[in-house]
């Protein structure tokens, strides 16, 4: 069985890699080409047998510069030999054409394994249920990132379920936008606000929180100053990375105005500036510069940083859009590299006015954890570009929401009625926790809204009478516990989000609250509601949640398209094919 395994594994590298490898296991010689050279390294099944996802990808082995990665390779093909197939011989290897995929599915998911224990993520602890007599108050910073779908869409097209640790519930549901009411006058930003039953667990309550910033017609919006910052690193060359990000940013070039301007610095093992500030109505100049970049090299990400925020300060335009979008995979090495030294330079360069774009790209070394914490500690936005489509979206249909914030320093603070709800958990959004005192504190960051854009966030409620399954607090022994009805005009009122935001020229937060009324809950939820809610569903489920409650992807799948709205663009309908995936690859 094994020996016919791996014969079935050789034999399918050498049809799909753009290298080809000659194998010789235990004396039989499987020759997939003629043309060797001689042999590198004989590995035994005693030797060191790393697991298999050292494999490269077949994409990636593009030329005899891959030797260390090929080395991998014997030894992850080694550590499936079996007692009569004591060695297995890597005897040379020659540049083919891709071929199509052929050969037995079980040997290509052994070869083909993605490389996923070299992306890295963070891992917070879930939001748990708080108890409403206690902790009466829930305080956050909004979110408009949405890379953790997109990435989680690469990994389930290429079918693989996406880490746990990857999944963000908070980015599932703000990949889609909303039909929800705009502001109106002076206020750049408007609440809304809907109640109904969880879908996961019937007994409890959903509370979803909607907001809206003000939309902007695109010859109206501010005088564009961009830095495009470019990794051009060794770990950026492939087809996925380098060449996808030259192609997403000629889609954003061909949509500037003669009076917008571009700069591109780059950065491999020093950064530099490919291209001085450019008018916009210079599309050729600015494209050709693009098309020069080529990858090699260490990744100095820290000094790229500091370089293009030095171009932006210097082409600064006065009450426009200046802003640093930075593509790369995340994989710096070089001078500043670490989490925290990234996050220290970042905060030093949001006092300048700068915004901050990441774009992230490229998978098996994809470092979402360092994208993340510089998107959300330097006044900013992630997107994880995984297609030429995602571009598109993210840099043309919702230039305005990507690239232009009309509020600052967004935050949400909820206070509960304790008389009405049991417990509640804020369902995602564990990255932008806040301390009850930071929703008055304007020198604390949070998240920014661009034009446009929707941001939603679920609660999901315990109300009083239903049974808290995940455990109580007791009254406490030496003070009262206070159970007393909130003083208000109605019995009725369930809770109060308060919202704070800074206008973008000022730092000095106004705030806006609405109450919410139980009574909301026996209305028809609306096709939004039903959307995001199976979406955050969906999200849980793949993250394997200790509040998935009874939900299956049978009822995500259901629940989605009960509720796909207009979907101009088809994003709805796409989710509920990766839903139906994933329900195919979990059986």
């Amino acid at each position: 069985m094994k020996k016919s395994f791996l014969k079935a594994a050789c034999g399918l590298l050498a049809t799909t890699a753009l290298t080809v490898l000659v194998f010789s296991c235990a004396g039989q010689k499987t020759e997939q080409q003629k043309t060797t050279i001689p042999k590198e390294k004989t590995v035994t099944k005693k030797e060191q047998q790393p697991n298999l996802v050292d494999v490269p990808q077949p994409e990636e082995l593009k030329s005899v510069q891959d030797k260390k990665r090929l080395v991998r390779l014997e030894y992850a093909v080694a550590d499936y030999a079996t007692e009569t197939l004591e060695e297995v011989e890597a005897t040379g290897y020659v540049i083919q054409g891709r071929k199509d995929l052929t050969g037995s599915a079980a040997a290509y998911k052994l070869a083909y394994q993605e490389e996923y224990d070299r992306e890295e993520y963070n891992s917070p602890a879930e939001n748990r249920f708080k108890d409403a007599k206690y902790d009466p108050l829930s305080t956050f910073s909004l979110d408009v990132d949405a890379a953790s779908y997109s990435n989680a869409r690469r990994m389930i097209n290429n079918g693989n379920m996406p880490k746990k640790e990857s999944v963000r519930v908070e980015e599932f549901i703000n990949y889609f936008s909303y039909d929800y009411p705009s502001p109106t006058g002076n206020q750049p930003v408007k609440i809304n606000t809907e109640i109904h039953s969880c879908p996961w667990s019937k007994q409890n309550f959903l509370l979803k929180i909607g907001v809206k910033a003000k939309e902007i017609p695109s010859e109206n919006l501010p005088l564009s100053n961009f830095v495009f910052l470019v990794d051009v690193s060794g770990s950026m060359d492939a087809p996925n990375r380098l060449p996808l990000v030259k192609s997403s940013l000629k889609l954003l070039v061909n949509n500037l105005r003669e009076k917008d301007k571009v700069s591109i610095v780059v950065y491999a093992g020093a950064a530099g500036v490919a291209l001085e500030a450019t008018s916009g109505a210079d599309k050729q100049k600015i494209i050709e510069a693009l098309d020069n970049l080529q990858a090699g090299g260490s990744t100095a990400g820290g000094a790229g940083i500091q370089l293009a925020y030095k171009i932006a300060e210097k082409n600064f335009i006065k009450d426009g859009n200046n802003r640093v979008i930075l593509c790369t995979d995340g994989d710096f090495n070089v001078g500043i590299s670490s989490n925290s030294e990234l996050e220290n330079l970042i905060e030093g360069k949001r006092k300048t006015g700068v915004f901050l774009t990441v774009l992230g790209y490229g998978m098996g070394n994809y470092k979402d954890s360092k994208l993340q914490s510089l998107s959300q500690k330097g006044n900013g936005n992630h997107a994880y570009i995984d297609n030429i489509q995602e571009a598109n979206k993210v840099l043309v249909k919702e230039f305005g929401s990507t690239m232009y914030a009309v509020a600052k320093d967004v935050k949400i603070q909820v206070e509960f009625n304790p008389a009405l709800v049991s417990a509640y958990r804020l369902v995602g959004y564990e990255t932008r926790l806040l301390n009850k005192e930071d929703f008055n504190d304007d020198t604390k960051d949070a998240g920014e809204l661009g034009a446009g854009h929707t941001v939603t966030a679920f609660y999901e409620i315990i109300p009083v009478g239903v049974t808290n399954p995940y455990g109580g607090v007791d009254d406490l022994k030496y003070q009262k516990t206070n159970t007393e009805p909130a003083k208000t005009n109605n019995t009725n009122e369930l809770l109060t989000v308060k919202l704070r935001y800074k206008p973008i020229d000022s730092d000095r937060s106004l705030k806006m609250e609405i109450p919410v009324m139980l009574t909301g809950k026996d209305t028809q939820a609306s096709a939004d509601f039903n959307f995001a809610a199976a979406v955050a569903m969906f999200a849980q489920l793949l993250k394997s949640s200790d509040f998935k409650g009874n939900g299956t992807y049978e009822d995500v799948i259901k629940l989605a398209n009960n509720s796909l709205g207009k979907d101009t663009q088809g994003y709805r309908r796409e989710f509920v094919r990766l839903a139906e995936a994933v329900a195919q690859i979990e059986k």
